[in-house]
């Protein structure tokens, strides 16, 4: 039976969005328009989390180049994290304010379905940090299935229980693997078990053996590849043309709190995405993320892929991919609704959500594309998107996915929780 989305008129998708009753009542209370004209930032500090993944380089190189201290926040500090899991209990319990972050966490974290306590935190995405970048990858031991994008192969490799990795649920990586999977008719809830395995400890899960399937960002499976260990059935592009990856997700209280801050950050992201997004700044880029204050891994595991340059490790020979890691190209940075939606339609899909949740209600809330828009301006940004929404979608399989009837997608999908 196909799942009920609660949808309100697709003007609210479209338009500026309705806010849940607590965050509509702290907007009335720090008008953010009428603040961000009162001066500079109202801190000069901001603690902002990443992990290890070549799609959080905006906010180091927002930091290494001065972005951030241009801004007003000079003393902004950019804090490692080991896992997902440890960055969203820090953001909740206020020993950062935000974080570089899978697109879907703010919402997990907002509805309390991603604490262990259900209680939810809530959250604002002010940018989308990347398009595209990460990649699906298997154990070299399954090379001889041929896997592809196509994963309809290893029904004849898969034994039932069988582990495949993601990094959080209901994150980015958890739906790229659910969806190569069920496209091929690979059953991610029935037959197969869903495992977390934080990003840089995945390539060492793939030598001890504790999976033979993975889908993570970069430089991950570049370094899977690099040291024999498996090979790249099909980077993330390939599934979803420029698809939305990572988000900066802030508490929505220091939002609110520091609403001049949080357009100055904006603009100083939004500034670092710009330079990276340029191909003559990919090795300097590289060459500062790699080092051991922020990374501590090989250039060489992250130069050619950031650059487009993949080689998927199976013998296919290696191309420059053209839905390489985008950050500000293509309206990067901009926090699509629309993009929103497909997220959240998708964690109904497998369960970490349920199926009557207000999702218009839920995005206008935690979608902060105000203040993209005014940071934007800021900045002289020109090219600057007329709607909230980036139209239908198209997938790998030939599904569709149309903002205006999330319902229909999801019955139209074979495969599912519930």
């Amino acid at each position: 039976m196909a799942q009920r989305i609660t949808r309100l008129p697709r003007r609210r998708l479209l338009g500026a969005g309705a806010s849940l009753p607590v965050l509509a009542a702290v907007r009335a209370l720090f008008p953010y328009g009428a603040s961000a004209q009162g001066g500079g930032p109202e801190v000069s500090k901001v603690r902002l989390g990443y992990i290890t993944l070549t799609d959080s380089a905006p906010l180091i190189i927002a930091k290494e180049r001065g972005m951030l201290a241009k801004h007003g926040l000079a003393e902004a500090e950019i804090l490692k994290q080991p896992s997902w899991a440890v960055l969203r209990d820090n953001i909740a319990t206020g020993m950062t304010d935000g974080a570089h972050i899978l697109s879907p966490m703010p919402y997990l974290m907002h509805t309390g379905k991603a604490m262990t306590d259900g209680k939810g935190v809530p959250m604002a995405i002010l940018l989308r940090l990347n398009l595209n970048g990460q990649a699906i990858s298997l154990d070299k031991s399954l090379r001889t299935s041929n896997a592809k994008l196509d994963s309809s192969p290893l029904k004849s490799s898969y034994e039932k229980g069988d582990k495949v990795a993601m990094t959080f649920p209901g994150g980015t990586h958890d739906l790229w693997l659910r969806y190569w999977l069920a496209a091929g008719g690979n059953d991610p809830v029935s037959f197969l078990k869903v495992i977390v395995v934080p990003p840089p400890e995945m390539v060492q899960n793939i030598r001890v053996g504790t999976m033979d399937t993975l889908c993570v960002g970069e430089p991950w499976n570049a370094q899977l590849v690099n040291q024999g260990l498996g090979y790249t059935a099909c980077v993330s592009g390939e599934i979803w043309k420029d698809h939305p990856e990572k988000a900066l997700g802030m508490r929505a209280d220091w939002v609110a709190k520091n609403p001049r801050a949080a357009e100055a950050l904006t603009a100083a992201v939004i500034e670092a995405q710009q330079w990276c997004e340029k191909l003559e700044n990919k090795e300097e880029m590289v060459n500062i993320i790699s080092g051991p204050r922020w990374f501590n891994v090989p250039p060489a595991d992250i130069l050619p892929r950031a650059s487009g340059n993949i080689d998927y490790g199976d013998g296919r020979k290696a191309v420059n991919f053209l839905q390489r890691m985008k950050f500000f190209s293509d309206h990067a940075s901009y926090p699509f609704r629309s993009h929103d939606l497909w997220f959240l339609t998708e964690n109904i899909r497998w369960g970490h959500l349920a199926a009557n949740t207000d999702t218009m209600s839920l995005i206008g809330a935690v979608n902060r594309e105000d203040i993209w828009r005014a940071a934007a301006k800021r900045l002289g940004v020109t090219d600057v998107p007329a709607s909230t929404t980036r139209g239908v979608e198209t997938f790998f399989d030939g599904m569709t996915f149309d903002p205006a009837a999330p319902d229909k997608y999801l019955a139209a999908l074979k495969i599912k929780a519930t």
